[in-house]
């Protein structure tokens, strides 16, 4: 079999693509065939040796599209390596990694699915133009205001792609 990975995502205002992006061109750099795809486009499984797979976080939730993704493919992603990750604004408050195991929280509906061999926590970027409800954009124009985030992206590169080197030897054994 080859080192032919997925890695897929779920996105609601384009920041998880770019962590989805930044993981595939890790593992490509060392050694691994990645494909970067949404998870709308996938259908099927069976040419990859492994799945890393990622959501935004709304409401404390992985995105709907997200959660069908692993419902269906279940079974497949049961019997490959599979790895998560999730992009959530929470990291990005200050102290943001005291909040780490609370946000690991998110990924409980997805371990009970699947066990992930790796899960990876990361910051997202606020534009708040971007948010898709009123009443979640008047409530990040609030948080803006009191101070609990800033807008702008908080995404950490460099954690993104240590998560994503670590990734080949729990993927690809």
């Amino acid at each position: 079999m080859t080192n032919k990975v997925l890695v897929t995502y779920a996105t609601c205002t384009g920041t998880t693509v770019g962590v989805a992006e930044a993981i595939g061109r890790t593992l490509s750099e060392i050694g691994a065939l990645a494909d970067v795809l949404p998870m709308r486009e996938v259908k099927d499984l069976s040419t990859y040796r492994a799945v890393v797979a990622g959501s935004a976080i709304q409401d404390k939730k992985w995105l709907s599209e997200a959660l069908q993704f692993v419902q269906t493919h279940r079974t497949e992603l049961a019997s490959k390596p599979f790895a998560a990750f999730l992009v959530c604004m929470t990291m990005a408050m200050r102290n943001g990694e005291s909040y780490r195991s609370f946000v690991a929280d998110f990924v409980a509906p997805v371990r009970a699915l699947v066990k992930p061999v790796s899960e990876g926590l990361f910051a997202g970027a606020l534009d708040i133009s971007k948010v898709p409800t009123l009443p979640n954009r008047l409530m990040f124009r609030l948080s803006v205001i009191f101070g609990v985030w800033s807008e702008g992206d908080h995404r950490d590169w460099s954690a993104i792609h240590a998560w994503a080197e670590s990734l080949p030897p729990k993927l690809l054994a």
